[in-house]
């Protein structure tokens, strides 16, 4: 069957990933050579598009839902801002802001100089802090006289790191800042799905203390901070929430069609394509020549089941855990604290339940009105599913309380926020990258098929942005050969 002049694409899932490969199908007209434009369709389960991204604009208040910032030093982000006319509108995180602190004994610490997650890259600021013992900052200092593993078994991060900074450091440091990126659990949690770029630290130059001293040597002053690197690190003044606003009207110029509500399962037609079966009282179906599954790895599969079977169990054994933001906004002279930093995490070691809290209102200008302070608390996670459940009311009463210890907050608060997002934060368990190779390989036996999101190689906000352009990519090629050899009667090829 000759491919229409103007083949469909549906992509469903409307977070960023699903938004970035609409935009890139409906930009398709200069493309690779002989594709023609596809009439783009996207589908959303949720009544609104952005998926966890979503800003809360309110009598002087801005609240960010999820993430609030994305990392500049990787193109993906950065590019879409500038495609959607957003460029002026970025800013970084504030300099008096660029750092973290770590809740210890009772007290705010910041993380050593020089550490960044899992690697020590000043010695002088190991020795100086306080949130190590003499014990402690004398086994992390000697890292760098640990062997390097010399397997390529895939390892867990708790193992990885007790083995090569100690117990202490992992205790302290290195778990609770990965539990502010990931909510995992870190002995499941897969280093080389996670965190290659340690793994080849250690393979490469032996040492994470010496790869990092190497790093920091080619950065300036501005890019080295303390924890992570918060001087590569922006948002958008109206928040992140501007980037969904203008690509959804972007899409609509573009003649792109908008279905929420709507996500629908996926079937292959004997005559090539596939059909598009839509969820709702209404029903219908959509039939394309090629689809974007841009959903959580557990949803993807249950789209996907009436394919492919073995794609859909793989991508159902990728677990997804809970979380809960709640956001809370004081006068600034109810919180003792200076909060002079992007934000604090929670050692699980400590006993409290908050595993972050987030200064949203001193890494960022106009977060919360004058004379107010913006904070996020972070609940939940692999380790701690049954805080994600508590009601709106037991929740923001744990949250007032963890912030009356943590930092000094007291009295009713000038704003509440409460958002949950069940199932929303990819577990990169141990096996993960060979997990992920299978699909790979699977949903490449089906043409014009392809998957994106946060589930597969990367949970930032760039690299699922990435994964919606990779994606669209596939199925723009694809397109490409089904006009070249048309007449196929399978979409398996």
């Amino acid at each position: 069957m000759p491919v229409p002049p103007e083949p469909r694409v549906v992509v469903i899932g409307g977070g960023f990933a699903g938004l970035a490969a609409a935009d890139r199908l409906a930009a398709a007209g200069a493309g690779p050579a002989g594709a023609a434009a596809p009439r783009v369709v996207l589908l959303d389960p949720a009544p609104a598009l952005g998926g966890v991204v979503q800003t809360v604009r309110r009598d002087g208040w801005l609240v960010e839902r999820a993430a609030d910032n994305v990392l500049a030093s990787r193109p993906e982000a950065i590019a879409l801002f500038e495609r959607l006319g957003l460029a002026a509108e970025i800013v970084p995180v504030r300099p008096e802001a660029r750092r973290a602190l770590v809740f210890h004994g009772g007290r705010p610490l910041p993380v050593p100089t020089g550490f960044r997650l899992l690697a020590p890259g000043d010695a002088a600021g190991i020795r100086a802090t306080a949130l190590l013992s003499d014990a402690g900052k004398a086994r992390l200092l000697a890292e760098r006289d640990v062997p390097a593993r010399r397997d390529t078994d895939d390892e867990s991060l708790e193992s990885f790191a007790v083995r090569r900074l100690g117990r202490e450091a992992f205790d302290r440091l290195v778990q609770p800042l990965v539990a502010g990126i990931w909510t995992a659990d870190p002995s499941r949690l897969s280093m080389d799905a996670a965190c290659p770029e340690f793994v080849a630290m250690e393979r490469e130059h032996g040492s994470l203390s010496v790869a990092e001293e190497r790093r920091l040597a080619g950065l300036s002053a501005d890019h080295r901070g303390t924890g992570a690197r918060y001087g590569q690190f922006v948002t958008l003044g109206g928040g992140l929430g501007s980037v969904v606003d203008r690509a959804v009207g972007r899409l609509a110029a573009a003649g792109v069609t908008l279905v929420p509500e709507r996500a629908g399962s996926v079937t292959p037609r004997p005559e090539g394509g596939y059909r598009v079966a839509l969820a709702g009282p209404a029903g219908g179906c959509i039939d394309a020549d090629g689809v974007v599954v841009a959903l959580p790895a557990p949803a993807a599969a249950s789209v996907l089941g009436s394919v492919d079977a073995a794609l859909a169990t793989d991508l159902a054994a990728i677990e997804h855990a809970d979380s809960v933001v709640v956001a809370l906004g004081y006068r600034r002279d109810r919180v003792a604290h200076p909060l002079d930093a992007a934000g604090m995490v929670v050692p699980r070691v400590e006993g409290r339940a908050a595993l972050a809290v987030s200064f949203a209102s001193s890494k960022f200008a106009g977060r919360a009105p004058e004379g107010h302070v913006l904070l996020r608390v972070f609940f939940g996670g692999a380790l701690d599913p049954e805080r994600a459940r508590l009601d709106d009311a037991e929740i923001v009463h744990l949250a007032r309380r963890e912030l009356a210890v943590l930092l000094g907050a007291e009295g009713e608060p000038a704003l509440v926020e409460v958002a949950r997002w069940p199932g929303a934060m990819p577990q990169y368990h141990l096996g993960h990258r060979d997990r992920v190779a299978r699909i790979g390989r699977r949903i490449a036996a089906w043409r014009g098929l392809a998957l994106a999101g946060a589930a597969y190689d990367g949970v930032g906000i760039p690299q699922v942005i990435g994964s919606g352009l990779k994606a669209a990519e596939e199925v723009l090629t694809a397109l490409v050969r089904h006009a070249a050899d048309a007449g196929g009667a399978s979409p398996r090829g």
